[in-house]
């Protein structure tokens, strides 16, 4: 799949990579890094080969100044250079006495990033001081920091608006920092809420009247167009663009450059991240998500689940015959992959598509009673979809096949609520089975009758299938369907497991919320005998 060219005489042939997760990404709600979890998420930064790592605020928290401490012995980076993040001195300071730029020479970095502000508004309400003080507080600072053998980044806070606002101060700042030494101008939308026109506008009008240095772009995404408005600053001549890889950040988040990544690279035919380490974009993006405790984005573009899933039949038969006739890009490119969804909406291709992938043979002719019987237990309430697991063992007994590890007699669950006191319930589970001319029997108790089933069929089976040891149920969900039928609705179970090396979801469903967990219980089981590297 060919990269796009457009006619952009000033379009850059390399843009330098920011990524600014444990700064600016930290600031997320829900999301607190260790700083453990810091230099884990630098090595996967270094790892795909970003140019630069923004390592936090030296000095502003503990956890950021035991960082800088420990990142010259702890962190081996050989694709990036970390970035150490502060501000200018304070208004009516001087650079020699003040703690923020002593923190950023102590903090040992080869480049500090510095913020300051080019919005007049945020000068006369938050500063409290003169347009004069605050040019004179980016030319002082730069130039001591410059004096200390620092290569300097200024981020221009609020500069679209404040261009909006006032232009002649706006650009005395850019001025102020390019004259006292700044290598790279950023300029923030902030407040995220500028669009692709006025960026375009205002980075070729800084352009014209600030020649000598290079320059950055940082957007938020509160408008929805932080990554729109980063390649639109770079065909305006930008090179550098800064964010986070998955688009972390305050509020909305910053450029995610999971996305901004390919689009250069792919699109515009960009140099960002060495070219042999692109297709590390998918695996890294999901690494930092697991690092940071985050669950990825299946929509999100390039690196998504879902971005290269296919579930309409007509896709996927076209797919079949042809991948870009759906695919904008070959998934391969950035380590993701095609993937094919069966649901009710699935066609005979997607089916045979699926059977493929899974490595079965599935006669032809099974095809259309496969469809039909997916069709009648989606309407009954089961979501293949989402249970990979239960989907593969549908398909493999649709040609015949029986699972013959063991079979059920029955199973029973009994819950006794014991005093007064909320929660003062035990429960406990009683399973049959038979395997081969054995007929075991075992009775458990747990912390709820999933809990208890598991661990009775775990005792029954347990010196039978060694393979039980590895498999472990990671999460249970349910979901009631129908919900104006209160009490007698029908409830869908789904539950996750893994055996160290794949992980599967498995499903249930019935009016009865024990039952519909037994179904999906019982699947995973199986499923886990199937793929289980110890075998049974």
């Amino acid at each position: 799949m060919a990269s796009h060219h457009y006619d952009l005489p000033d379009l850059p042939t390399k843009v330098d990579i920011f990524d600014t997760i444990l700064r600016d990404g930290s600031q997320q709600e829900g999301l607190s890094l260790t700083v453990e979890d810091k230099i884990r998420v630098a090595e996967q930064l270094d790892h795909l080969g970003v140019a630069y790592i923004e390592g936090g605020w030296p000095g502003a928290n503990p956890k950021d100044t035991e960082f800088f401490r420990r990142f010259r012995h702890e962190l081996d980076l050989t694709m990036s250079t970390l970035v150490a993040f502060g501000s200018t001195r304070r208004a009516g300071g001087d650079t020699e006495s003040d703690e923020v730029l002593r923190t950023l020479i102590e903090a040992d970095t080869e480049v500090v990033c510095i913020v300051a502000k080019s919005w007049d508004r945020h000068v006369d309400v938050a500063l409290r001081t003169s347009l004069d003080e605050a040019v004179a507080m980016v030319a002082d600072s730069v130039e001591f920091l410059t004096r200390n053998d620092k290569r300097v980044f200024l981020d221009a806070e609020h500069f679209f608006d404040g261009y909006r606002h006032n232009p002649e101060f706006a650009l005395r700042v850019l001025s102020a920092a390019e004259q006292a030494g700044a290598e790279c101008l950023v300029l923030c939308d902030t407040n995220g809420g500028s669009l692709p026109g006025d960026i375009t506008h205002t980075v070729t009008k800084v352009r014209e009247s600030i020649t000598s240095t290079g320059f950055g772009i940082h957007c938020h995404n509160d408008a929805g167009v932080a990554v729109a408005n980063s390649l639109a600053a770079v065909a305006a001549g930008v090179t550098q663009v800064q964010g986070c890889i998955n688009g972390y950040g305050e509020r909305a988040g910053n450029t995610d450059l999971s996305a901004a990544i390919p689009d250069l690279s792919l699109k515009l035919n960009i140099r960002t991240i060495p070219a042999e380490r692109l297709e590390m974009l998918t695996p890294v993006a999901h690494h930092i998500a697991e690092l940071v405790n985050l669950s990825p984005a299946p929509q999100q573009p390039y690196v998504g689940s879902s971005v290269f899933a296919h579930k309409g039949g007509l896709h996927a038969s076209a797919v079949a015959r042809a991948k870009d006739l759906y695919e904008h890009v070959d998934p391969s490119l950035v380590g993701n992959g095609t993937r094919v969804v069966v649901s009710e909406v699935a066609g005979r291709s997607t089916l045979a598509m699926k059977a493929i992938e899974l490595g079965i043979e599935l006669d032809g002719s099974l095809l259309g009673g496969i469809v039909e019987e997916l069709k009648r237990l989606e309407h009954a309430g089961y979501h293949f979809e989402v249970a990979d697991g239960s989907l593969e063992l549908l398909l493999r007994k649709a040609t015949g096949w029986q699972p013959d590890f063991f079979q059920v007699e029955s199973f029973r669950v009994i819950t006794d609520h014991v005093g007064d006191e909320i929660g003062a319930v035990t429960t406990e589970a009683t399973v049959k089975v038979h395997v081969g001319d054995a007929r075991l029997v075992a009775t458990a108790e747990g912390n709820g009758p999933v809990n208890a089933l598991d661990a009775a069929l775990r005792q029954c089976m347990g010196s039978h299938f060694p393979a039980l040891e590895h498999i472990r149920l990671t999460d249970y969900r349910v979901r009631v369907l129908d919900t104006g039928l209160g009490t007698g609705a029908i409830t869908r179970v789904l539950i996750d497991s893994d055996n160290g090396e794949r992980s599967w979801t498995t499903i249930g469903v019935s009016e009865n919320i024990i039952e519909a967990s037994w179904q999906a219980l019982y699947d995973s089981i199986v499923y886990g005998f199937l793929h289980t590297p110890t075998g049974v």
